[in-house]
């Protein structure tokens, strides 16, 4: 009954969307996204569809709000601040359950990009190797696949005499400095800011053989992170007339777009990000964007659909961690949105899965520059 109520539901998205898509109508609908962070090529598909005019296809004016530290994108959406967002999937669990009606309705992320990056003169090549160390996080709701990973390795994190948590700033100071033996790092992010470090001279200090790298996918503890998200009360209504599900299902058709635009045309969407003005280097947008595809593609299911056994997973570290009490409500994420714009981007012969997907390879630049 569920999967006849689910293929109903899609199919009459998708006769509406038929003619909507087009983007015949005079007024554009206002659409604000919330991201989780500054400009950078981790959200590089939304800024492509904003560039690419693929928003404005569907009908909509899309505006992109930039996050900060002080910035809670679950709290943005769940005021009205915006339509939709992007968080990990724990955060918005977490927020669902303190009563936003928040909700999973693509996700863009297949892989989690988390990392425990330290120098091989600590000897830390397992999570096991965590006691007695430093280890660095950033806490805010990052930690949580880290100290999933400890308590299964019978490591307590609140107990000082297993290991000393230190809460990290947003960068790899504090691994530099010997301040922590292991440092939280994402595959995009800090972990090439190891690699683009450089002395007085400009030369590089360090290369990947300098370094071990626990990689959380591989420890059984990663969780799903960046995903679209909005509201069970904004997608209940209506703006202008127009469905709000209807301008769900067109804003993830469009981000779609983005995303597969940021795959196949991997120079230009670099450049995109850079004119929107990141506050990292060339370089490092440059090696960003690969990493980034590396967590979407390929997507055996199509771009956007929902893992429901990774989501499962993320769902048990979630109970075990605390972040949550119980089972997420009925209604924490739904597919069918996202299987209508898919069905729409098949229907116009668009590779939704990426299956020949291949990384290019990217050099480090001193500094990211």
């Amino acid at each position: 009954m569920k999967k006849m109520l689910i293929l109903a539901v899609t199919v009459g998205l998708i006769a509406v969307l038929s003619l909507g898509s087009v983007a015949q109508a005079q007024d554009l609908i206002p659409v604000r996204l919330q991201l989780q962070w500054v400009t950078q090529s981790q959200f590089a598909g939304y800024y492509a569809a904003v560039d690419q005019g693929f928003y404005e296809a569907e009908g909509l004016d899309v505006t992109i709000l930039e996050g900060a530290v002080d910035i809670v994108p679950q709290q943005v959406v769940a005021s009205g601040g915006a339509e939709f967002g992007i968080a990990w999937v724990p955060k918005v669990l977490e927020s669902r359950e303190a009563g936003a009606d928040l909700v999973n309705i693509a996700q863009v992320f297949q892989r989690s990009g988390t990392l425990q990056v330290s120098f091989k003169e600590t000897g830390i090549e397992s999570v096991e190797d965590f006691r007695g160390m430093n280890i660095g996080t950033w806490g805010f709701g990052n930690e949580h696949e880290l100290f999933a990973a400890m308590r299964a390795a019978g490591i307590d994190p609140a107990n000082a005499e297993d290991v000393t948590i230190i809460q990290q700033p947003f960068d790899m100071s504090l691994l530099f400095n010997g301040e922590v033996d292991a440092a939280q790092a994402m595959t995009y992010n800090e972990y090439a800011q190891v690699l683009e470090a450089v002395d007085d001279q400009g030369n590089f200090l360090y290369t990947a053989d300098d370094l071990n790298v626990i990689n959380y996918n591989d420890v059984g503890t990663a969780m799903l992170q960046d995903h679209i998200f909005s509201s069970e009360a904004y997608l209940a209504g209506e703006t202008n007339g127009v469905s709000n599900e209807d301008i769900a299902v067109r804003f993830i058709k469009a981000s779609l777009m983005g995303w597969i635009y940021a795959r196949d045309n991997f120079e230009e969407a670099v450049q995109i990000v850079l004119d929107n003005g990141p506050t990292l280097g060339t370089g490092h947008m440059t090696w960003q964007l690969n990493e980034i595809n590396k967590l979407i593609w390929p997507s055996p299911m199509g771009v956007g659909m929902l893992d429901e056994a990774l989501w499962a997973q993320t769902v048990a570290v979630s109970l075990e961690g605390a972040v949550i009490t119980a089972e997420p409500s009925e209604g924490a994420f739904r597919t069918d949105l996202a299987a209508a714009a898919i069905e729409l981007l098949t229907a116009d012969g668009v590779d939704v899965t990426g299956e020949g997907y291949e990384p290019i390879e990217v050099e480090i630049t001193p500094r990211g520059e």
